[in-house]
């Protein structure tokens, strides 16, 4: 198992930048391949962006492509998200997952993969 621990939100203004982490648990971080979701109030979840178990594969959401960026660090058991150039459509409650797989290749899209969630953490941007 591992638990999930996302921090590093908060409000910025359209424009600026936060870069949130995820504290994983657990000894078998590199197991996991990670993603990025997202959910504003009164929408349904929405995939931010993926990465495998290596760090060497990443995917990104067509909202958010070239102004996020996925990253972890396996010795550390953590997990970040750039986001640069904030929008107010940005605004939402940030969510780390992580998918037990064999596969060291793979990203995963698709939040039914996800088994382990974190609690979410608040980004609010200004216009």
């Amino acid at each position: 198992q591992v638990q999930l621990v996302e921090s590093g939100g908060g409000l910025v203004q359209a424009g600026g930048s936060l870069r949130l982490s995820c504290a994983a648990s657990g000894r078998t971080f590199s197991s996991y391949a990670m993603g990025w979701f997202r959910q504003a109030p009164g929408k349904e979840r929405e995939f931010v962006a993926a990465i495998n178990r290596s760090g060497g594969g990443t995917r990104y959401g067509d909202s958010i492509k070239g102004r996020f960026t996925i990253s972890r660090d396996n010795a550390k058991n953590m997990l970040y998200l750039q986001m640069n150039s904030l929008k107010p459509e940005d605004t939402a409650v940030y969510y780390c997952a992580a998918h037990w797989t064999t596969s060291t290749d793979t990203t995963y899209v698709q939040e039914n993969y996800y088994g382990y969630w974190g609690q979410g953490t608040q980004v609010t941007v200004s216009s």
